[in-house]
């Protein structure tokens, strides 16, 4: 069979990422463009600033990728674009290279869904496995997804409010971390003990997922140590936090895998870099002989990697958009 090779796009968010894969399961280049570094002052990142930046940036990153890679754009088969959900302003600047591009090369545009980038980054470490659960943790979205093939998804469930990415960086900014407060969250987290009381968000029969219940029990209770003249440890609140924060996705993976008999699990997206999740996974599956699937901490994050790499598969699948695609900041994945 004829190799495929796959250039992917990405920017839904603050990244400008273009790679390409072939086979979707083999990484030959990837350049990104961060812009942690310009969003750091204002806490959280801004929609029209980061859309300027990736207007910038799309071109040299894209000239980047294919020098690093020693190819054309001849040479690749086709062109994979996230197409949403994200920043619609974002979204659109990549949409719009990605259809050039496939316009001026004739090359089949490949409409892929950025959750389904997060799940694909798995086909980069080994086969994928069905069926399986893929567990989707970022900062848009948590949501367990029951998969029995290739480009075949099932939503068990998600978040009823906010993400657990989004919760992570709202306690973050609760403990004065510096933004992306996340990862500096997990970081704190190691050095402190469980010592502060939190409920655990929604624990009932449900694939669904609640967080918003948490933060604000954070909140209050940061306010309430403030008002008493304690002395908050954050060290001692990161750690309280991510154990109830891991215990609710824990619980639910759990639920799933025995209602559904499932065998094999992957995690996908920007929290499945946290250690404390990982590890718990880790402990999870192998106390219920489940394999499991956790890419590199640099396919977990926003990466145009993952979605050429999903890409390919929506290449077999037949699936193809023409010039009219649009950007839609709130996709389903189908």
């Amino acid at each position: 069979m004829k190799d495929i090779y796959v250039l992917g796009i990405e920017s839904s968010c603050d990244e400008t990422s273009v790679s390409i894969v072939k086979n979707g399961t083999e990484e030959i280049a990837t350049v990104i463009s961060s812009q942690i570094d310009i969003h750091k002052d204002f806490g959280g990142v801004v929609p029209e600033i980061a859309s300027r930046h990736h207007v910038k940036n799309i071109t040299i990153v894209l000239e980047e990728c294919l020098n690093k890679a020693n190819m054309k754009i001849e040479d690749v088969d086709a062109i994979a674009i996230t197409y949403g959900p994200g920043l619609i302003g974002s979204l659109l600047i990549g949409l719009e290279a990605a259809k050039t591009l496939a316009f001026i090369y004739n090359k089949p545009l490949i409409p892929v869904h950025h959750i389904a980038g997060h799940i694909y980054a798995n086909s980069l470490v080994k086969e994928m496995e069905f069926p399986l659960l893929a567990v989707v943790v970022s900062g848009g979205h948590t949501e367990l997804i029951e998969m029995t093939d290739h480009y075949k998804f099932n939503k068990l469930g998600g978040t009823l409010d906010d993400a657990i990415g989004e919760c992570y960086d709202k306690v973050a900014r609760v403990m004065d971390l510096e933004y992306p407060g996340g990862p500096k969250l997990d970081k704190l987290a190691l050095k402190g003990k469980v010592t502060y009381k939190l409920p655990i968000p929604l624990k009932d029969d449900s694939y669904n997922f609640s967080f918003s219940g948490l933060k604000s029990a954070v909140i209050n209770l940061a306010h309430n140590e403030e008002q008493r003249g304690n002395e908050l440890r954050k060290e001692d609140l990161a750690a309280s936090f991510q154990k109830v924060a891991v215990e609710s996705i824990t619980l639910k993976v759990r639920k799933a895998i025995l209602d559904k008999g499932i065998k094999n699990v992957i995690i996908a997206g920007g929290v499945a870099a946290n250690n404390i999740l990982r590890k718990a996974m880790k402990d999870l599956t192998d106390e219920l002989n489940v394999k499991l699937s956790i890419p590199p901490i640099k396919y977990c994050t926003d990466n145009a990697t993952m979605i050429a790499a999903a890409g390919y598969y929506a290449y077999l699948d037949g699936r193809r958009a023409d010039y009219y695609l649009n950007s839609a900041s709130s996709a389903k994945l189908n």
